[in-house]
């Protein structure tokens, strides 16, 4: 497995670093994990992807959501 480059090591870890950041974001703004009980009203709606761009190149990641 190569380091850098379109399939690279990096670039995998890269995406994993920005969606579990991402993923705790919005498990402390809705105040439950991921298959929990809503404390309120707002719970998870699923994912959408989008392409982040970084030093690396171009990325496709999960961006949750909440309602």
């Amino acid at each position: 497995m190569s380091l850098v480059g379109p399939g690279g090591l990096l670039k995998q870890l890269t995406e994993n670093v920005l969606e579990t950041t991402l993923n705790a974001e919005l498990t402390e703004h809705l105040e439950h994990q991921h298959g929990g009980t809503p404390a309120g009203s707002t719970m998870r709606n699923g994912t959408r992807t989008k392409t982040v761009l970084t030093e690396i190149g171009p990325g496709e990641i999960e961006v949750p959501q909440g309602s």
